[in-house]
């Protein structure tokens, strides 16, 4: 009975934001974003101890301007997701630019397949989708929802485009497979990660797990690793799919050396483009949860 509840809000939801002109859709979703945030008090704590962990230098009305804006970028994006029926390859230039293609471009080049190397960026459910709509579908890592039948429905939205899901029992193999036939796969790297699936490194100045899937993937492969991310442009009035230059890998023939190098690389890529756009990101992940072993929780709150 609750997951068909949750499976018939979302669904209403969805398709209301979907039929709306855009502009009401946009003030609605953002309303309910923030009074969703006003009733989760744990998710604003984890924002605000992010944001001075992130940025010890600024003053509490910065923090809160950019959480503000945080949460208009979460309904917008929501927004986005409900109108993926009504964007086609004839029209997604009036939503989404591409802006330093050639990046991708020139690792998809080298014939050994792209890693799209991601966070929870800006809009990041429209970067992948719009980048499909543009001619370049991807497979992506995902996380089966608790509720099976919203599961479906958030997964079959993200096909429209031609974009596939690779779940995680089956990882290893199809990402191997899409790689070796020179496809892309994306991959989120921002997230806290189980020590036993990855390695402490710098992050914003504190240690955090992060996913070592991504280094040992690239290096087996030698695929290339490309960061992309939406961002919202206020100039334009549009997001901006942005691709930087590809990682070089770091090879020293010491594999778990190189893997912690590498994780450390793709960190630090991801801290850049969330240091010049940190009102994109979504700063109410506890990012910094798990720690290194006999160091202190830093979300003493949240236990």
């Amino acid at each position: 009975m609750i997951e068909r509840l949750q499976y018939a809000i979302a669904w209403t939801f969805v398709k209301l934001l979907g039929v709306l002109p855009r502009g009401v859709a946009r003030v609605i979703a953002r309303v309910v974003t923030r009074l969703l945030l006003a009733f989760m008090p744990k998710l604003t704590k984890t924002a605000a101890f992010n944001l001075r962990l992130a940025f010890p230098d600024w003053t509490d009305e910065q923090r809160r301007a950019i959480l503000k804006k945080m949460a208009r970028n979460l309904g917008w994006m929501a927004v986005e997701f409900a109108r993926f029926p009504r964007y086609t390859k004839e029209n997604v230039e009036k939503v989404v630019i591409l802006d330093g293609h050639e990046n991708f471009l020139a690792g998809q080049q080298r014939g050994k397949g792209v890693i799209y190397l991601t966070g929870h960026i800006g809009a990041w459910e429209l970067s992948s989708f719009a980048h499909a709509l543009y001619g370049f579908p991807l497979h992506y890592m995902a996380r089966p929802l608790d509720n099976k039948p919203l599961d479906e429905l958030v997964n079959a939205y993200r096909g429209l485009s031609g974009n596939k899901p690779i779940y995680k029992n089956e990882a290893a193999r199809v990402m191997l497979k899409v790689l070796k036939d020179s496809g892309t796969v994306g991959i989120l790297a921002d997230q806290n990660t189980m020590p036993s699936e990855g390695v402490f490194v710098d992050f914003f100045g504190t240690s955090a797990c992060t996913t070592t899937g991504i280094a040992r993937v690239a290096l087996h492969t030698d695929a290339a690793v490309v960061p992309g991310y939406a961002f919202w442009d206020d100039n334009l009035r549009k997001y901006r799919l942005r691709f930087e230059p590809p990682v070089e890998l770091v090879r020293t023939g010491d594999l778990e050396r190189d893997v912690a190098t590498n994780t450390q690389r793709f960190a630090k890529v991801i801290e850049e483009i969330i240091r010049t756009y940190p009102d994109q990101w979504v700063w109410i992940h506890a990012r910094w949860k798990n720690r290194p072993k006999g160091e202190a929780p830093l979300y003493e709150f949240l236990t």
